[in-house]
């Protein structure tokens, strides 16, 4: 193979897919080995992590993805592909406009709880990977990292990620995700280092409980993810719900739907009528 060719197919080299005429190969493994075999969940962590999870693994991973899929149309990104979808553009355009809704406001409070459950984890042990979370020494640090990691956001006057709902009293995704996660810990899937985190920090705001995004997070962290990968994982859940009412929508056959039903219109706070200046030509 000459260098020419070599800059060229070494272009988009990737460890990912293996892919010539009659052949698919993901991370290794041929896809059609995969097809009946492996779950939605598993090809996901599949692509990502480059290896097939453990039954438990997956399991747990499948739980967080399904508890993000839909929040109903008050979520932006629902509304939002559901207007899209009265406005004449196709299927996959109001599924992006609903999946571009989600940024670091709406969307972004996992990956954003995932990081600080990384800082507290890691200050919290010389050896995240050797720490034990029964160790009664750690307790106690735990406690201490968390609180002064508390009185930074106060101080600061910011939302703390994960925590607290502005719909929800008690978000019903909590429950079901934690119990995932200490059932996890208890088989030895999981480590159970970032939930005990998470549970302090939610002892600590109490009452303020842990909601979806920071019981996701600690999943994910608990199965070793990166917090950049958080909003990712989130997307991939919320554009199922956001594809399932952009398609309900579109059946309606409804068209330019606006946010507000008519006749209602928004209420104006401008200047009063006048008249333009008569000097104006």
């Amino acid at each position: 193979m000459s260098t020419t060719t070599e800059q060229v197919t070494g272009w988009w080299a990737t460890a990912i897919s293996d892919i010539s005429p009659g052949v698919i190969r993901l991370h290794g493994y041929p896809v059609e080995q995969l097809i009946g075999r492996l779950s939605f969940a598993d090809t996901i962590w599949l692509m990502l992590r480059g290896e097939v999870p453990s039954p438990g693994q997956s399991a747990l991973f499948e739980a967080a993805l399904v508890s993000g899929v839909d929040h109903g149309p008050q979520a932006p990104s629902i509304a939002a592909a559901r207007m899209a979808a009265t406005c004449g553009v196709g299927l996959n355009t109001a599924v992006a406009t609903g999946v571009g809704l989600l940024g670091d406001v709406h969307g972004g409070a996992g990956q954003e709880c995932m990081a600080v459950l990384a800082d507290i984890r890691v200050r919290t042990t010389a050896d995240p990977a050797e720490a034990d979370p029964a160790d009664a020494d750690l307790a106690g640090t735990v406690s201490e990292v968390v609180s002064g990691v508390l009185a930074g956001y106060r101080g600061a006057k910011r939302y703390f990620p994960g925590f607290g709902h502005r719909f929800h009293p008690r978000d019903p995704r909590r429950d079901p995700l934690v119990r995932a996660v200490e059932d996890a810990a208890r088989d030895g899937v999981v480590e159970g280092a970032y939930l005990r985190i998470g549970l302090e920090i939610e002892r600590q705001l109490a009452p303020v409980p842990m909601n979806v995004d920071g019981a996701t997070a600690i999943v994910y962290s608990e199965l070793g993810f990166a917090p950049e990968l958080g909003r990712g994982l989130f997307v991939l859940s919320r554009a199922v719900g956001v594809l399932a009412h952009a398609w309900e929508e579109h059946g309606e056959g409804r068209r330019i739907k606006g946010p507000i039903p008519p006749p209602l219109l928004p209420a104006y706070r401008g200047p009063e009528p006048r008249d333009l200046p008569a000097d104006r030509h």
